[in-house]
């Protein structure tokens, strides 16, 4: 029987999730399946994915033929190094021990890597975020120039105007003023 190691699709329409599954080549995707050894998740930024390592390596070995996608899944999660690692512990080229330590290295480095790359995409996040601020800031700051500059004009304009009925109060009252005292 020839097995595959598939994505299954499950989930709703633009919000698809995918179980890692064993399968016989023969059973429709979302069909029939030997066991479920795990799950992708592309919707998350980085994409999640939970594998029961020990199973997938376990079929790895066992000749189970990993799809194009799932194979790339597989290698970031270090199993197709495990295989070669265990291949080169068959022929002699190293002990277990050291197949072990490789692995962990790889292990860290990997997780380092992506560590880092969480920091940056968080302040690369937070810089965006304060660039937003401050051009907000800058706009708001227009307006209130603006606001002012219009409530300047119009304070300026109202004492004109208290001005010219002042002007014209007191005129009236002078041309009266002017013949009483004739």
């Amino acid at each position: 029987m020839a097995t595959k190691i598939r994505l299954q699709r499950h989930g709703r329409k633009n919000y698809a999730f995918y179980p890692i599954v064993i399968a016989d080549s023969r059973a429709p995707r979302d069909g029939r399946f030997i066991e479920r050894i795990g799950s992708y998740n592309p919707n998350t930024n980085p994409a999640t994915v939970t594998l029961n390592f020990e199973r997938a390596l376990y079929w790895v070995n066992v000749g189970a033929q990993p799809t194009d996608t799932v194979r790339n899944i597989l290698s970031q999660e270090g199993v197709l190094l495990m295989k070669h690692l265990q291949g080169g512990v068959k022929k002699g080229a190293f002990d277990e021990a050291e197949a072990q330590r490789r692995f962990e290295a790889w292990k860290q480095k990997k997780q380092a890597a992506v560590d880092a790359m969480k920091v940056s995409m968080a302040s690369a996040k937070e810089l965006e975020a304060k660039k937003r601020f401050e051009a907000e800031q800058a706009v708001n700051a227009a307006k209130a120039e603006a606001v002012a500059k219009k409530k300047a004009e119009l304070a300026a304009a109202k004492a004109e105007a208290e001005a010219a009925a002042a002007a014209t109060e007191e005129a009236p009252a002078e041309d009266a003023a002017a013949p009483a005292a004739e």
